[in-house]
Formats: structure tokens, C-alpha cells, sequence
């Protein structure tokens, strides 16, 4: 069975299904949080959070919907959320100074990577995801458009507009 038909039958009840899903992307999305916090607790702590937010939000999922992305956009949204809840960005987020300059105007100065953080929290979950695949992970935009379940050319474009946004929120337009 796909991820998207198993989540639909964990939706109309069968546990069984969520478990499968769970063995399959636990090492993934683990690996994620690791590679974003500095503390292997904290990731454990983010990943547990992360399933409950599944489980507790599985009724909203809409049949059709890609799963992985769906699964993603509820990790790095309790990855925020953590990070918000600590209020110490820079001590669990890293980021890689020269991923945020390439999402700046090269000609203009760099603000510092909290100022970019901060900004970043204001795009949408799905702009968010795919900017770290694209900057944090080095992804191509095959590889991300594949991950999304979208065509390469939409993938392009919504990695675009979110840093002509991002530009423009550092920049103090938006």
C-alpha cells in the first residue's frame, strides 16, 4: 500500500496502518530533527511531539493529499514550535549562514541568520519546507518537486516567490 492509502486507512481507524507508516519514515523524520537541533533529546523530544501532532490532527488529513509532505509540514511545524517555546533560536536551530545569504540579495549586507530566522517563521510551512530542502539539505528541484508530489517547474516557482518574500520581509516591505 502507498503512505497516502495507508494514512487513509489509519484515518478510518486502523492502527495497524499507522504503524506501518510509522516504521517506514521514523528513521527519516528523526534523522531530520537530529540534523536541525543541536541535542538528541531535544529531537526525541520534537520527534514524540511530532507524531502525537499526526495523530491528533489525522482526521484533517484529506485523501489525495501527499503524505510525506503532509507528515513534513507537521515536523517542521513542531520544530518551530519548539524553537519558539525555548525562545533561544540560535541555540537549537542551525543554520548555515551562507544557505540565508543565498536567499538575500548578494549586493546588499547580510542581516544576521536570527533576523533571517525570525523572518522565515512569517512564509507558509510549505515555502519553509522547501527552502531547508533546497538551502539546508542541498536538494535539486527534481528532488523536491519528487518529495512534494508537485511538477519541477511549480517547485521552482514556489522556492522563487518565497525568497522574493523572504527578501522582502527582511527588507522591511512586507
Amino acid at each position: 500500500m502507498t503512505d497516502e492509502e495507508l494514512m487513509q486507512a489509519y484515518v478510518e481507524g486502523d492502527l495497524e496502518a499507522f504503524q506501518v507508516l510509522y516504521g517506514r519514515h521514523r528513521d527519516r523524520v528523526f534523522g531530520f530533527l537530529v540534523g536541525r537541533l543541536k541535542s538528541r533529546s531535544e529531537a526525541e523530544e520534537v520527534f514524540q511531539e511530532a507524531f502525537v501532532k499526526l495523530h491528533g490532527n489525522r482526521f484533517r488529513y484529506q485523501e489525495g493529499t501527499p503524505f510525506m509532505a503532509w507528515l513534513f509540514i507537521i515536523v517542521k511545524n513542531s520544530l518551530i514550535d519548539h524553537v519558539r517555546k525555548q525562545n533561544t533560536r540560535g541555540k537549537y536551530l542551525e543554520l548555515d549562514p551562507e544557505s540565508v545569504t543565498g536567499a538575500v540579495d548578494e549586493y546588499r549586507p547580510v542581516p544576521e541568520v536570527g533576523e533571517a530566522v525570525a523572518e522565515m517563521s512569517r512564509l507558509s510551512s510549505e515555502q519553509r519546507m522547501m527552502l531547508s530542502m533546497r538551502f539546508n539539505e542541498g536538494r535539486s528541484f527534481a528532488e523536491i518537486a519528487e518529495s512534494m508530489e508537485i511538477s519541477q517547474p511549480n517547485a521552482r516557482k514556489i522556492v522563487s516567490r518565497a525568497i522574493q518574500k523572504l527578501r522582502g520581509l527582511m527588507a522591511g516591505k512586507e
